[in-house]
């Protein structure tokens, strides 16, 4: 069965990572929370407080298949910030494994340099952030082991390229299908 983890930080979008959240768990991938605040409750950036599976400093994170960054003002700000996140991102990056982003949460991919000399996208607004990278003005954007999106509007498409790059256009198409998505 195939691993992600899905970062929290207080001030997270919701949407963006509970749909991601949802959408993996329907399609039989495991996608675990992890809160990097030293605490399990962690609180979106619209108020409502969520219960994480786990810590950052619980242990070893790299099993996964996949890393993924929520966007939320300041949430991806404070991901940003996190020294752990940072060295477990290069690690990620060095093994070619998948980093997934979106909505604001692309530029902490593109402050720490990884971003270089591929194509990505972000929030509107940010895009000089992504340093490094050539912006695109696309719903999704998938760059080698790097998959992108824009905000809240993208979060199941993101989502369900997510399903796709770790379980194959099938599941993708039977997962976005039985949600009503267009496939």
């Amino acid at each position: 069965m195939k691993k992600t983890y899905l970062f929290l930080a207080n001030g997270f979008e919701e949407v963006e990572a509970l749909t991601v959240v949802d959408i993996l768990r329907r399609a039989d991938i495991t996608c675990t929370t992890v809160s990097i605040t030293g605490e399990d409750k962690v609180t979106s950036s619209h108020g409502i407080t969520v219960l994480s599976d786990r810590l950052f400093e619980d242990g070893s994170l790299s099993d996964a298949d996949m890393l993924i960054l929520p966007g939320g003002s300041p949430g991806f700000k404070n991901l940003l910030a996190h020294e752990g996140l940072k060295e477990l991102l290069f690690s990620y990056n060095a093994e070619k494994k998948y980093i997934a982003a979106i909505c604001g949460a692309p530029s902490v991919l593109g402050a720490h340099g990884l971003l270089n000399g591929r194509e990505a996208t972000c929030y509107p607004g940010i895009e000089d952030q992504l340093t490094g990278a050539t912006y695109l003005k696309k719903s999704v954007v998938e760059d080698g082991h790097f998959i992108t999106s824009r905000g809240v509007g993208t979060a199941l498409d993101f989502a369900i390229s997510i399903v796709m790059k770790l379980a194959g256009m099938g599941k993708a198409c039977e997962i976005a299908e039985s949600v009503l998505h267009i496939c």
